[in-house]
């Protein structure tokens, strides 16, 4: 059976600078991490359509990422593979004392208190490279600016939560949301200023992953979500005027919204189990 060896040899081999292969050769760090974000979208998508075969393929492909960047450290006499897994494998025992020491936790919420508290501890430890400790200059620090927004918002108001800065309960939350919709509509009223619409819209779409958190959904799953049900529902509207032969283009806006309405009873009466079937969307 093929192991983890066998694929650092084959990564090596197409690195090689003179029979290695030409595309994976000029590769860099900065260069392949798109692919790596594509790949972990993809076993996300995987997932979420219960598609263990190309869940199986999708985490290969992920864990083919993990090699290729180990390898290009490796050239660069940076670090290599085996101390990535050497690095991660210190770290989790490390923040799981009470499956690998003697502290007592029971619960998955006493967990991740500790964990945060471990991470923290850890910043603070940091050192620069001049050896001078490096202290983050907030709690919201390290919350990675490459995130897709949505989820970056989740964690940056998460980070805030854990010291407090947090409405007591989701009522708090709702009541927010009302003021930014308010907000918007202020904009709306007074002649739809470009870049004050924007910011409102900003504040309600952060005040949203909020909201969400407080109701513990996360908010990219939340949106996939609403995006396969529109694509659902829209294919379907197509599907329907072309039984009828009308071309989408000339489909009046109260025919489409019609079939919509079609569309969503459909889901409805076929799939009652159905988390995001019914409703009113």
């Amino acid at each position: 059976m093929p192991g983890i060896d066998e694929l650092i040899d084959l990564m090596s081999k197409l690195r090689d600078p003179v029979a290695g292969c030409p595309w994976d050769q000029q590769q860099t760090f900065s260069s392949i991490a798109p692919y790596t974000i594509e790949e972990v979208y993809e076993v996300v998508d995987a997932i979420e359509r219960n598609s263990m075969d190309e869940l199986k393929d999708e985490l290969g492909d992920l864990l083919f990422q993990i090699v290729f960047y180990a390898q290009i450290a490796k050239e660069k006499d940076l670090f290599n593979f085996d101390a990535v897994v050497d690095n991660i494998v210190k770290k989790m025992k490390k923040r799981h004392p009470h499956v690998f020491g003697d502290l007592d936790i029971k619960t998955a919420e006493e967990q991740t208190t500790l964990w945060e508290k471990i991470k923290s501890e850890e910043r603070q430890n940091k050192r620069d490279s001049s050896g001078r400790t490096s202290t983050p200059n907030s709690v919201i620090d390290n919350v990675p600016k490459t995130l897709p927004g949505l989820t970056r918002a989740f964690k940056l108001h998460k980070k805030a939560a854990q010291v407090g800065f947090d409405w007591d309960n989701i009522s708090g939350v709702m009541e927010k949301l009302d003021e930014e919709i308010n907000e918007i509509q202020h904009e709306i009223d007074n002649g739809l200023n470009h870049h004050r619409m924007e910011d409102e819209i900003g504040d309600l779409l952060f005040v949203t992953t909020i909201l969400a958190r407080h109701a513990n959904v996360d908010p990219e799953t939340a949106i996939r979500h609403a995006n396969r049900k529109f694509e659902r529902r829209f294919s379907r509207v197509e599907a329907l005027l072309a039984e009828e032969n009308i071309n989408i283009v000339d489909a009046s806006l109260e025919k489409m919204d019609a079939l919509w309405d079609v569309a969503k009873l459909e889901e409805k009466n076929t799939e009652p189990g159905r988390g995001d079937g019914g409703g009113s969307e």
